[in-house]
């Protein structure tokens, strides 16, 4: 039966045209790292770029050669909390409020990042390394604090909570060759890794049998066709002669500079076979695809011309250093035209950056100003149609996007109409959305991962029939997830195919669309569905879909099990109390789901899930508060505005 209350935590998700059986993960031993000093020894010039970039100092042992904030008895005061940083015994400390709420001294154990801040690591017990939420400012010389509210401790969030374990948010990205080593019996972890910092093999993979041979590595980042870019007159810009290589850098980039889920600790060739990319989602990304959270790169990056053109992370960062291949505009002029577009003509300005217009800066974590890697032409139109940002305000903010608008058509005509108006009127429910949607999902002219989304919020059979078969893997993940609102016997006539699709992210996604159907081929693809959720065992998330899983299956006590377990690792988790009372009820046990929604957080899905118990059980006017609540802490959600109405209808005059 379809609930369309519970929380279903697809952390992962995850077709070429041609369907392909997909072949058992082979028996492989553990790779052999070699390590940074034996590659050196024949590249020599590579490690002496790499030597002081922000790869090498992603982490270190905490020293005083590292340590770059003030622990001289320096204080910071946050919402009533002075925490206070200070040395002892040749140890760096910080005194700060615990896993129980009151100050301890805790010794600093690693350092974290280098610049525009440096974050640092604290040993906690069952081998846990806590992220410290007390950052020091490299450029001004000062303490502050990542939060603009107080967390306290237990939730989540706090700096001892699940969602600041370097273990797992963490550690994949900033060292190489980890190896997570959580117990999920024990909860305890015994994480290692090959080297501390992001050396060689983070990127290149595990060396050894390069070494033994000479030949190239499983991950291929050398690109056979770099050498074949010509300037195009006419255009104004460079023009590449051969195509990208399908298993190329900007893969491998995206492993950690994507907005991503992990389903497993291996890379494969495409991102989708480790890891689920977020699509442009809302709090994720604007209408648009700007960025909005903290996405990082590689889904900005995907929509961008530059990236259909051929251009990759390399052709403007050196790889080893990670500094830029050249400053300024020479940066961009070295393809393109600096006579015809570095010029007042172009950009109507006196002087200006070219980033300044097409990468426009937003700050992340206080002081961390990142660009916008999608390369865009400003459109101050869609700030007045779909309310995205648009660069020319974010210089003129003191004149209207209006202004801003009619200023731009002026100069360079009136603008195309954008594939970001369908995703907004898709993601807002205006009539006349799904055709707008459809059109995007269909046009090979627009960036994959628009494609994807759009597709991920039609409601159409034809479209999600031609997305499913797309030869992009991230548009048949977004087909996959449109399909989720059709009909039970069409989800399964379309999504089958998949099961066995050469993506594993892909083959997960559709395993996890499909669960409760017979298809054919559903238990191969839904044992790798469990098992990428058993590979993230430390997050509540995984054991929420674990006991959705069970819970489908009508095997009730594993899917008990599970939702327990959820609230084991994170007691303030809501979907997991939502789901677990839900479970209850479809066993006759309301009362002991009244009771543990009753101490669940003040969260809207729960004060529904309550609200929904308490009329069933007769109870409309203990009820409606709940669902009232529900409106209050959602107001964007029409599904618990549409309940709260109905049930008040019901309300019987006194």
């Amino acid at each position: 039966m379809h609930r369309p209350w519970l929380y279903v935590m697809a952390m992962m998700a995850l077709a070429s045209c041609a369907r392909q059986q997909a072949a058992p993960a082979p028996e492989n031993p553990e790779p052999a790292f070699v390590g940074r000093q034996t590659c050196a020894t024949c590249h020599a010039e590579e490690d002496r770029l790499w030597q002081g970039s922000h790869h090498d100092l992603a982490m270190q042992e905490a020293t005083e050669a590292t340590v770059l904030g003030d622990f001289g008895g320096a204080t910071l005061t946050h919402f009533g909390t002075t925490s206070t940083f200070f040395r002892r015994d040749g140890r760096f400390f910080v005194r700060t409020d615990g896993p129980d709420g009151k100050l301890h001294d805790f010794p600093i154990a690693y350092t974290f990042g280098v610049s525009p801040l440096q974050q640092y690591l604290v040993e906690m017990p069952g081998g846990r390394l806590q992220t410290l939420p007390l950052c020091w400012d490299t450029e001004g010389r000062r303490w502050f604090h990542l939060y603009s509210e107080p967390v306290p401790a237990g939730d989540a969030l706090h700096w001892t909570g699940p969602n600041q374990t370097w273990n797992y948010m963490c550690a994949e990205c900033h060292s190489t060759g980890v190896r997570k080593g959580y117990d999920a019996g024990k909860n305890v972890y015994e994480t290692s890794w090959s080297e501390i910092d992001v050396s060689c093999e983070a990127c290149h993979g595990p060396g050894l049998q390069h070494v033994k041979d000479g030949k190239s590595f499983d991950v291929r980042l050398k690109d056979p066709g770099r050498g074949t870019w010509i300037a195009d007159p006419a255009a104004g810009m460079g023009r590449r002669l051969a195509p990208r290589v399908a298993t190329d850098e900007v893969e491998t980039c995206g492993r950690c500079h994507a907005s991503r889920s992990p389903i497993q600790e291996s890379q494969g060739s495409v991102l989708l076979d480790s890891h689920r990319p977020t699509l442009l989602e809302a709090g994720s990304y604007h209408a648009d695809g700007q960025i909005d959270g903290e996405v990082y790169e590689y889904g900005s990056f995907l929509q961008s011309r530059m990236y259909h053109e051929g251009v990759t992370c390399s052709d403007c960062h050196e790889p080893h250093s990670q500094t830029l291949r050249r400053t300024g505009n020479a940066l961009c002029t070295h393809c393109h035209s600096a006579p015809k577009l570095d010029t007042p003509e172009h950009h109507k300005h006196k002087e200006i950056q070219c980033v300044d217009c097409h990468m426009p800066e937003k700050t992340y974590m206080g002081v961390d100003r990142r660009r916008d890697h999608s390369l865009r032409v400003p459109r101050p139109d869609l700030t007045v149609k779909i309310g995205s940002p648009n660069a020319c305000n974010g210089c003129h903010s003191d004149r209207s996007a209006k202004w801003a608008a009619a200023t731009v058509e002026r100069w360079y005509g009136a603008r195309d109409p954008h594939w970001g108006e369908a995703i907004h009127a898709g993601r807002t429910g205006q009539p006349g959305a799904e055709p707008a949607l459809a059109a995007v999902a269909s046009d090979p002219e627009v960036p994959a991962i628009a494609r994807a989304t759009a597709l991920s919020l039609l409601r159409s059979e034809p479209s999600l029939a031609i997305g499913l078969q797309d030869p992009d893997p991230l548009v048949r993940l977004g087909a996959i997830l449109g399909t989720g609102s059709l009909e039970p016997e069409a989800r399964l006539r379309l999504t089958s195919p998949l099961l066995i699709d050469p993506v594993r992210g892909v083959r997960i996604e559709a395993a996890r669309i499909l669960n409760g159907n017979n298809a054919p081929g559903l238990e191969p693809a839904l044992a790798e569905y469990r098992s990428a959720q058993e590979a993230n065992a430390d997050r509540p998330e995984a054991h929420l879909n674990l006991g959705w899983l069970d819970a489908l299956r009508n095997d009730f006590a594993s899917a008990e099990a599970s939702y327990r377990n959820a609230l084991r690792l994170d007691p303030g988790f809501a979907p997991a109390y939502v789901n677990l009372a839900d479970l209850f009820r479809l066993q006759g046990r309301d009362a002991e789901g009244e009771a543990l929604l009753r101490q669940a957080p003040d969260e809207a899905g729960v004060h529904h899930s309550l609200g929904l118990l308490l009329v069933r059980l007769g109870r409309l006017d203990e009820a409606l508060p709940e669902l009232a609540r529900a409106v209050e802490l959602a107001p964007g959600e029409a599904r618990y505005a549409y309940v709260y109405e109905v049930a008040l209808s019901e309300r019987k005059p006194r």
